[in-house]
Order: C-alpha cells, then structure tokens, then sequence
C-alpha cells in the first residue's frame, strides 16, 4: 500500500521517522551519532521532540518512563557500537521491569560489516538477550514496517523492549549512498576491481529495490490478554469463601495505565484489604482505608487467601515463603512463568492483570457462595443467609480493623524516630517534612538504597502512576532518565527525584540536559557520606566498610555549574525554607538540587536482600 506522507521520503530516516510519528511519537531520546543522523533529523522536521542527553543509557530509562506513564512504548535512538553497548543495563532494567521500549540502534554500512568499520562489532548477541526481539533491517523498504512490528511485539502478552538495527547506508539518500558505493568500486579494469563493483552494484540494487514504494504505517491494535472464564470463577470462589484475604498489586497491574482509574475503583469496590508495590503505588491515593503500608510478611503469613495481581514470588516475597502453604494462593499476571516463580499457584489467571481485578470486582460479592446459587428459599433460609453474610462480613472487617491497628503502632514508631536529634538531619524527619511538602501532582522517581528505602515508609504518592522505582533490577542511575521521561509524559507534574548520594553519581551530568531542555526537577540528595545500605550488613558482618564510604561531596554546586540550582541543607531548621525555596524554583521552571547532609541511623538494620 503507498501512502502521501505528511512529509516528503527523502532517505530512509524519514521513513523510520513517519512510522514514529504514526505510532504517536511525541519524544525521542538520543545521544546524537553520524550512524542515526538522518533519524533524528526526520523525526524533528516531523514535530517529534528530539530529547539529547549526556549518556545512552538516560536516553533508555527516559524512555522508558515514558512507556510506563502512557501505556505506549517510549522510543530512544542511539548510534552503534558504543553507544549500543553503553545502553544495555537500560535495557535489561526494561526487559526485567517489563516495560515496552523501543531502541533504534545505528550499525555499520551493510557491506562493511565485519570488516573492521568504525564502532562496527556483531551487535545481536550483545541485544538479543535482553529484548524480546532483535530487528536487523537489510533494505530501505523494510524500515517502516520494521518500526510498525516493533510496537506491535513490544506491547504484546508480557511487554518488553525491542530493538531495531538501522546499518547507516539504509538511512541517508539513495544518490549519496549510491556515489558513495560507486566511489568505493573504483574505475580500475582488472578482474578484481570489475568482480567488486560487480558485487557493490548488486548490492546497493538489493538495498534499494523495492523503495521506490511507500508503505504506510501500520498502526495495529494489540489485544491484552485476558485470563480465562475458568480461573476468574475459581478466584471468586476462593474469595467468597476466605475469612483474611490479602491483596498484593505490582506494576504489571497498570501495565493498561489509561485503565488506573477503574482499577482503583475496581479494588475500592473489592473491599480486600491491599498492599500496592512498584508502579502500583498510589493507586488508591494517600489515605485509603483499604490500603496497609506496614507489616506485609506478617499479614500475608496469616491471610488464608491471596491474590497477587502482578507480583511474581521472587526475592520480594522471599521466594514465595512469605505466603503460608495452608492459604489460597491465586496468582493473576501476564506471564505463565512469574506466574509460577518458585511456587505453584492453586489458580492461575493468565492475562492482563488489572483487567482481571475489574473482572472479579464486577462479578465479586463478599456474601457466602450458596446464597449466590440459591434460587426463592424460605424466611428462615433468608435469615440464615443474611446471618452468614453479616458473620462474613464482621470478619472481613475485623481483619482490616488487625491490619490498620498495625499500621498505626509502626507509624507511631515511625514518629518516635524521626524525633531523634544529631549533628546532621535525621531522614525519617526530612521526608515526614517532605510529606507535608509535597504537591498533589507530585510524581516521585525512586534512585537509590537505604535513602530510597526510608522514603518508601513515609513518603505517600498522591495520585495513581505517580511512583516510579527500577523494579526487580534494583538499577541504581535510574534517576535522571526517569525523572526527564516522567516530567516529558506528564507535562506539569511537579516531579521530584528521591536520590542517594550513591546514586546521585550516575546521572548528576544530566542536570546539564535538564537546564537546556528546560526540565525543572527537584533533586532531594541525601547526602550521609556513604554506600550505606552496603555498609550496614557489610560492617556489621565483615568489620570492614571498604569500598563502601563516600565524601560529603557538594553535589549542589555541580549542578549549579551546569546551570540549575543548587541548595545545601545541613540541620533540621534549614529543611523547611529549603524544600519551599526548590518547589519554588521548580515552578518557575528552574531544575534544582537539594543537597541534604544526614545523620546515620538505625532505621532499617538487617537490610541485605539475596
């Protein structure tokens, strides 16, 4: 089928950059390259916002971000050889955290290949491992429809990211591809030279043949799986029938992100007390009845049925053992495998689910399951019914009523923590401040250890899709990308990066990307001067902080010399002023770092996770 692009096909980045476009495509993260020029170019001509950073692997988490706030795949291009291999932590983040991105990747001249070409190496089993599918592109006819499979696949079943390799000669004009072949051949008369330009002119014919054509973009509608009639009446037996069920809700739950609100509403309806994790968090908003924060293991060793929609049972849930054998376990996700990682479910729903709670929550009565079959029964038979209903119902509330009386004494004991007193500034009481502080379109974005850790106890996302954390591969650096991804998705979200010393250091050179392209994050750094979440084990097993203490480095005026702002804070009565001053500086549109000096605490001992 040809088309009448919006804009003329002048080379084959154009034709990458008109499917970007047709798949909606507002942004694309690069770190530019002669290798992906012409991508970056097409796409700009197109009014796709071309997002430059200082390092491939931000362009990736940017990316995606940006899949994960908008339930669409987030696209980053970057140039071969290094700068592919240089995303591949990025990428394997995605791939574990099961989030739809698309990388473009440049590569070599396709004759070229293997013969020692500037950042030519074999590029797929660097990739392959870590996406769910590798395409390497040979004509110029093939880029579109490559772009086209790649949304497809990425979204499908369980989402991941996928890659496309672009040989740079498939990218750029014909007549400048073909003088460049031609030039290559030589005019020489031997043999050897006629059998060259022999195989060169075959060659640059195959590359173009076929791209006189313009095949239009193929925007398919990809299906979420759905688990099957089977399992979600098993589930609604199960919960029927349960006196302590738990609720746990993971990221891939909000895989349908446009879907969150009626998955909140779908839980609320559900009435099942609820543990929200990763990408789920704030879902509920801040104060839902329904919502515990504290106490997961002992709450799931005593619920006799448990759905986890989303959650896997890998190291979170120490393998599975945190769910006693004697409950119901019932396991609703994507994949078969996560599905039945380390412990087989006694119901598996496979499919999308968030899709699968609203199922339940349309079909689901906490009233025993006879009366549900009974057809017209007598007075006494009524009153008997009614009589179980309120029993079961008493029961359901005296477990919630358990749950929250927990959560009460850990926030007390929270409270009782964050008043202690020392040089620096206690944590707990900076984010009790932080808290308070908070806009209610704040989106959080999670880079670090303990400091990150202590945050996830106190701080509460306000609105649904409104945490974002690296998920099961516990990437540090995922900060600066996520944070420029989120605030690119969610255009007026006060975003805020809650950021470890630690792991400050991987992104900080991105506050330069943040200044010209005009991203006003708040940065919190908390600065205790050390890898601490590693020294708290490390120390106490070994008698050794090696490798593990950092200086009180002045992160502030390294962002200020990239030109954002910078602020120092190192005592409690500094904390207020400061965190008013940043959200101030961000609201104007300024990017700005807050360079906290902490305390050490106690907090979270016996923090080692394997």
């Amino acid at each position: 089928m040809s088309s009448t692009p919006t804009s003329p096909i002048r080379h084959g980045g154009d034709r990458v950059a008109e499917a970007l476009q047709a798949h909606g495509v507002h942004c694309l993260f690069t770190l530019c390259g002669g290798h992906i020029s012409p991508i970056l170019s097409a796409s700009k001509a197109r009014g796709i916002r071309i997002v430059d950073v200082r390092d491939e692997a931000t362009a990736v988490f940017a990316a995606d971000a940006t899949a994960r706030l908008s339930g669409l795949p987030g696209v980053a291009a970057v140039t071969a050889g290094p700068g592919i291999s240089n995303t591949i932590t990025a990428l394997k983040n995605a791939q574990l955290a099961q989030s739809p991105v698309i990388l473009i990747g440049g590569a070599a001249p396709t004759a070229l290949q293997g013969r020692g070409a500037l950042q030519d190496i074999n590029q797929r089993p660097l990739v392959a491992p870590h996406v769910k599918r590798f395409i390497k592109i040979r004509r110029v006819r093939d880029l579109g429809p490559a772009v086209d499979e790649a949304f497809a696949v990425a979204q499908a079943g369980v989402p991941g990211p996928v890659f496309i390799e672009c040989p740079v000669d498939l990218l750029y004009d014909e007549a400048s591809i073909r003088q460049w072949y031609a030039d290559a051949a030589g005019k020489g008369s031997s043999v050897a030279d006629r059998l060259l330009r022999f195989y060169l002119n075959r060659h640059v014919k195959k590359m173009f043949d076929g791209s006189a054509t313009v095949i239009a973009p193929q925007v398919r509608s990809v299906a979420p799986p759905r688990a099957s009639d089977a399992s979600l009446q098993a589930a609604l037996a199960a919960l029927a029938k349960a006196e302590r069920p738990l609720l746990v809700i993971g990221s891939q739950a909000l895989v349908l992100s446009k879907e969150a609100a009626h998955l909140a509403a779908a839980v609320a309806k559900l009435g099942i007390p609820v543990y929200l994790s990763g990408m789920a968090r704030g879902l509920l908003g801040r104060h839902h009845p329904l919502q515990m924060r504290h106490q997961r293991r002992q709450a799931l060793r005593e619920a006799d049925c448990v759905l986890l929609a989303g959650v896997p049972c890998d190291f979170r849930l120490d393998y599975g053992k945190h769910v006693r054998r004697g409950a119901t376990l019932i396991a609703a996700n994507r994949s078969t495998k996560d599905a039945r990682l380390n412990r087989k479910p006694d119901i598996a729903a496979i499919g999308d689910a968030g899709l699968f709670l609203q199922a339940l929550a349309q079909a689901f009565s906490p009233v025993p399951a006879a009366s549900a079959r009974a057809g017209p029964v007598s007075s006494v038979r009524a009153e008997l019914v009614e009589a179980a209903a309120r029993a079961a119902n008493a029961r359901l509330a005296s477990w919630i009523a358990q749950l929250r009386g927990r959560d009460a004494e850990r926030e007390l004991d929270i409270d009782q923590q964050a008043q202690a007193s020392g040089e620096f500034v206690n944590p707990i009481a900076l984010f009790r401040i932080v808290e308070k502080e908070l806009g209610e379109n704040a989106l959080l974005v999670a880079d670090g250890g303990d400091f990150v850790a202590t945050a996830s106890y106190v701080l509460h996302p306000r609105t649904p899709l409104s945490w974002l954390d690296p998920g099961a591969f516990g990437t540090l650096g995922v900060g600066a990308g996520f944070a420029l991804g989120a605030a690119l998705a969610r255009p007026g979200s006060e975003v805020w990066i809650i950021l470890g010393d630690g792991a400050c250091g991987y992104g900080l050179v991105e506050f330069d990307t943040f200044v010209r392209h005009g991203i006003p994050v708040i940065a919190l750094v908390g600065n205790d001067a050390g890898w601490t979440q590693i020294a708290r084990e490390q120390v106490k097993m070994l008698h050794d902080d090696v490798a593990t203490v950092l200086a009180r480095t002045d992160y502030h005026a390294v962002a200020a010399g990239f030109g954002a702002e910078g602020i120092v804070v190192k005592t409690m009565s500094e904390v207020p002023a400061a965190l008013a001053r940043a959200r101030a500086l961000a609201h104007s549109g300024r990017p700005v770092l807050v360079n906290v000096w902490l305390d050490k605490t106690e907090f979270r001992e016996g923090s080692l996770s394997m």
